[in-house]
Formats: C-alpha cells, structure tokens, sequence
C-alpha cells in the first residue's frame, strides 16, 4: 500500500466507524500513529511473527512496570526536554537551571521541613559516605526565594529506591524541604551510586538487542517550586562516574554537573555532628518567573505516592 491508501484505510477503520462521542484528540492521535505505524510495517516489511513479539514484549514491560524505564532509555524523555527548550526559546524564555528527566521513580508525600532534612534512615551510615547537599534558591536575578519548596530523592548504595524496593523504610532518601528565610536549603543524605537497568529486565533486553549498556551516573534527583515561578524538573550528575557523559538515560546536562568535595577537617565535621569525613556539594537553583502565554512545565503523568 502507499500512504494515501494507508490514511485512507486507517480513517475507514477509526475515523469512519464512530457511532458515538468521539474525542477529537485522541482520534487525531490514533489516527496518525496507526497510519505511521501501518507505513513502517510498509517498509520494513514487518512480520505478523514480528508484530506480535512486539505486542507480546509491551505486554510484558507493562507487566514489569518498565515502561517509564523504557521511555528513558530510548530517548523520550531527553526529546521531550529538548522539545520544551525549543518551546521556550520561541516564547523568548531564557535563564534559570535547566531542566531534565524526571525517571519513573518519584513518590509523593515525602516529609517536609524548613532548611535542613537528614534523608537517610542511618541504615547505611557505616557502609557509604555521608554527604551534605547545600543550596539557595533564586529568580534568574539572584534575589533570593524564601520558601520555595525543593522535593529530593536518589538511589541507596545498591542502586534502589524506597518504596519500589521494599526493604527500605518509608521516605528513605526522600525528602521536601523548604528554603528558609535566605533561600537556602540543607540535607544530609549518603552518597549516591551509579546503577544499571534489571538486567533481566525488558528495558535492558531491547537495549541488548541495540548494543547499548543501560547504566546511569551517580545523581540526584529535584523537583524545585514557588509561587509565581515556573517549577523545574532537574537532576545533577556527580563529577568523576565513569558514565557521567554516557548516561543511558541522556539526562547529563551542561549546568547539572556537581562536585563532591571531601571534608576531612575536625572542627567542620564536629559542626555537622559526625564522627568521619563527610563529602559536600553544592547545588544552586535558578527558577524563572511564570510569564504569560508560556509552556506549562507542569506535566499531568501517574505517580507513586505514599
């Protein structure tokens, strides 16, 4: 078939045979897709073998609960960032931390505090270093946001996340926290790790079948909120992983490369009421100002929560 039979049968098919309320989106969008999808089989002369072990494989990644991890891997997500960076720049919006992928892995109703959190539960204090994130909050002018409300969560030592991985307390690593009257923000946490995809898993089984690892950088994750700005969606990857430039996820940002500097001095680690060296960084975020007429950074998607 060429494509206008191809349009021509799909709109038959979908378009032709309503008999009820039909959302006009959502046929839009089928509509395209199956024609698109129709014109691959076209030209890849894709199997009826071939269809089906690919229906059977998004059966088994839903199963899984892999397809967010999917998304990522493949790209999605980094095309839809790029995509919202074109968005503003015809908006004119400019400044401010960049964004980056939220990942499929953020919980809801994480405890919130003012200024500082402790977000690890000590479980691992003797087996990972601790380490001290340290930040302000501001406009793309340098003033200073009080209260603007910084969500953060990352892996343990092992590469997992509380609540998808239940051997870990609730909220372990998880935390809300509020800048305080001079936009500042504390946590003390552990040192996050770089981790792989399930290696038995479906995301990492098409990313076999592509040649590709599906290991990420140590990193952090942020959600970061006030009144009257826009809310950002960010992650900084840590200097010195071996994947920092070849994350799976393509999350690794010019501006969202963080240092971790060794503390080793006695007085500063009495202050932080420790007894070994510690690690810190510092993570500043810029958020730019809601302006009218300009692309949601609000992203209406399912989420965990606890």
């Amino acid at each position: 078939m060429n494509r206008q039979e191809i349009d021509t049968l799909v709109k038959q098919m979908n378009v032709d045979t309503a008999t009820g309320a039909v959302d006009t989106r959502v046929q839009q969008v089928v509509v395209r897709l199956l024609a698109d999808l129709f014109q691959a089989i076209e030209d890849l002369d894709i199997s009826q073998s071939e269809l089906w072990k690919g229906l059977e494989y998004f059966t088994d990644a839903g199963q899984a609960n892999e397809l967010g991890l999917l998304a990522a891997g493949l790209g999605l997500e980094h095309y839809l960032d790029l995509r919202a960076d074109e968005a503003d720049a015809k908006a004119g919006i400019t400044g401010g931390t960049p964004r980056t992928i939220e990942g499929p892995l953020y919980v809801a109703g994480a405890p919130e505090s003012v200024g500082f959190s402790r977000m690890d539960d000590g479980s691992e204090s003797d087996k990972i270093d601790t380490l001290f994130i340290e930040g302000t909050v501001t406009d793309t002018d340098g003033n200073l946001i009080p209260n603007a409300k910084v969500e953060i969560w990352h892996a343990n030592s092992l590469g997992n996340y509380s609540f998808f991985d239940k051997s870990q307390s609730d909220f372990n690593l998880r935390r809300s926290i509020l800048t305080d009257s001079n936009g500042q923000y504390v946590a003390q946490t552990t040192m996050p790790v770089g981790y792989g995809c399930p290696p038995q898993g479906t995301t990492q089984f098409v990313l076999n079948k592509l040649g590709r690892h599906g290991n990420r950088p140590s990193h952090v994750h942020y959600f970061v909120s006030a009144p009257g700005y826009r809310k950002l969606t960010t992650q900084f990857n840590i200097e010195g992983d071996q994947y920092l430039w070849d994350d799976f996820a393509f999350a690794t940002r010019e501006g969202l490369v963080a240092t971790a500097i060794d503390i080793s001095d006695e007085a500063e680690i009495a202050r932080r009421g420790l007894n070994k060296p510690f690690k810190r960084i510092s993570f500043n975020v810029a958020l730019v100002k809601e302006q009218p007429k300009a692309p949601s950074t609000e992203v209406d998607r399912r989420r965990a929560s606890a």
